[in-house]
C-alpha cells in the first residue's frame, strides 16, 4: 500500500515510519522542555499521545496539502494579490487541523472540546502554519525537480532527433549525387558500349535495391559496407574498364565493426573522380583497415590523384567528404576524424578513424574476401 504525495508515491510504512520520527522527536523536546523549565512533568505517555494527535492529523492531511499546494502554486513573478488565496488556503488548513486535534483529544482528555479548540489554538497555531508551509514547500521544491527533468529529457529527445534529421539528410545528398553520376556515366556509354552500359544499369539496380532493402540505419558492419562498395566498384569497374584496379586489405577482426552506412562509397567515388577521372592514365585504389587499440582504422588510397600542398581537411573534395566529415561528428563527435595526406611518389590517401565497436551479424551476410 503506498501514499501518493503530488506526482510521488511512497509506501505507507515508510510514510508512517518518517511521522514516527516526528512525534518522538516532538515527545522528547516537550518532556526535556518540562524538566529543564521547571515545569510540572507529565508521564511521559501523555507527551506521547498528545504528540501522535498532533502530528498524526498532519500526517493525514499530507496528501491533501500537496493536491491544495499543486492547485494554489506561487509563481514567479511574486506578487502580493497572488498571494490572497496560498494564504488563505494555509489558514484554513490550519485551522482544520486544530478542529481535528481537538476533537480527538477530547477523548482523552476530561475538559469540553472548546477549551481544547482554545489550547490547540493557543499553543499550535504557529506551528501548525509553519508545518503547512514546510509542506507546501517541499512539494513545490518535489514539483520544480520534476519539471526540470521532464525539460531535460524533452530537451535530449529534441536533441536526439535532430541530429538523427541531420545524419539523414546528409545521408539523403549522397544516394542522388552517386545516382546522377552514374547515370552520366551510363548515358556517355550507350553511344560506345552499349553491353557495359547495360551492365553498369543491373549492377546500379541491386545497388539500390540493396540500399532500399536492408540499410536505412545508420550504422552497418564493415562486411556490409563492403558488399555494397563492391557493387559499385563493379560499375567504375565498367565505366574505366583496364584503366581501374582495386586492392582490399581487411584485418578479420574488423569485418564485424560498426561503420556508419555508405562511409566507403563517397570516399571512393571522390578518389576515382579527382584520380583517373581529371588525369590520363591508371589508377588503382587501395582499401585497407586494421585496429589500432579502441579504434578502426580505414584507409583509401589511389595512385593517380593529387593534393594540394598543406591540405590535409576534407574542404574543396566535393559533397561526399564534406559530408562523410559530417556525418562522423555528428554520430562520433571528437572520438573520429577523416583526413586526407598526400603519399609518395604521387597520390592520394583519405584516412577514417572510427570507435572500434562490433555488431552481431546474421549468419546470411556473404563472407568478404580480404587479401
Amino acid at each position: 500500500m503506498k501514499v501518493r504525495l503530488g506526482n510521488t508515491d511512497i509506501g505507507l510504512a515508510r510514510y508512517v515510519g518518517l511521522w514516527t520520527a516526528v512525534v518522538l522527536a516532538f515527545t522528547v523536546q516537550r518532556y526535556l522542555n518540562d524538566v529543564v523549565g521547571g515545569q510540572h512533568v507529565w508521564d511521559i505517555s501523555d507527551y506521547l499521545r498528545w504528540s501522535m494527535i498532533q502530528w498524526y492529523t498532519w500526517a493525514a492531511l499530507a496528501p491533501w496539502i500537496f493536491g491544495l499546494a499543486a492547485r494554489y502554486p506561487i509563481q514567479a513573478p511574486v506578487r502580493l494579490r497572488k498571494l490572497g488565496k496560498p494564504l488563505s488556503v494555509s489558514l484554513g488548513v490550519t485551522l482544520l487541523a486544530m478542529v481535528i486535534d481537538a476533537a480527538i483529544s477530547t477523548v482523552f482528555e476530561p475538559s469540553s472540546f472548546m477549551e481544547q479548540l482554545r489550547l490547540f489554538l493557543g499553543f499550535h497555531v504557529a506551528t501548525g502554519l509553519l508545518t503547512y508551509w514546510a509542506l507546501f514547500a517541499i512539494q513545490q521544491a518535489m514539483a520544480f525537480h520534476a519539471e526540470k527533468t521532464r525539460r531535460e529529457l524533452e530537451a535530449s529527445r529534441l536533441q536526439a532527433e535532430l541530429a538523427q534529421s541531420r545524419l539523414q539528410a546528409l545521408k539523403s545528398q549522397l544516394q542522388p549525387h552517386f545516382l546522377f553520376n552514374t547515370l552520366h556515366a551510363i548515358s556517355t556509354l550507350l553511344d560506345e558500349d552499349t553491353l557495359s552500359a547495360g551492365d553498369m544499369l543491373l549492377r546500379l539496380s541491386d545497388l539500390l535495391r540493396a540500399f532500399l532493402e536492408d540499410y536505412d540505419g545508420q550504422e552497418i558492419s564493415l562486411q556490409r559496407e563492403l558488399i555494397l562498395l563492391d557493387l559499385y566498384l563493379g560499375i567504375q569497374r565498367t565505366r574505366f574498364k583496364d584503366r581501374l584496379t582495386t586492392q582490399i586489405y581487411i584485418a578479420p577482426d574488423t569485418l564485424h565493426c560498426s561503420v556508419p552506412s555508405l562511409i566507403l562509397q563517397p570516399i571512393v567515388e571522390n578518389a576515382i573522380r579527382h584520380g583517373i577521372g581529371e588525369h590520363v592514365g591508371a589508377d588503382c585504389i587501395e582499401i585497407e583497415s586494421r585496429r589500432e587499440n579502441d579504434s578502426l582504422c580505414i584507409d583509401v588510397r589511389n595512385r593517380n590523384s593529387r593534393l594540394a600542398a598543406g591540405a590535409t581537411s576534407t574542404s574543396g573534395r566535393g559533397i561526399g567528404l564534406s559530408n562523410t566529415a559530417l556525418r562522423l561528428r555528428e554520430l562520433y563527435g571528437d572520438a573520429a576524424q577523416v583526413r586526407l595526406e598526400m603519399i609518395w611518389p604521387q597520390g592520394v590517401i583519405c584516412r577514417l578513424r572510427l570507435p572500434f565497436r562490433e555488431l552481431e551479424e546474421p549468419d546470411d551476410v556473404p563472407e568478404v574476401e580480404t587479401t
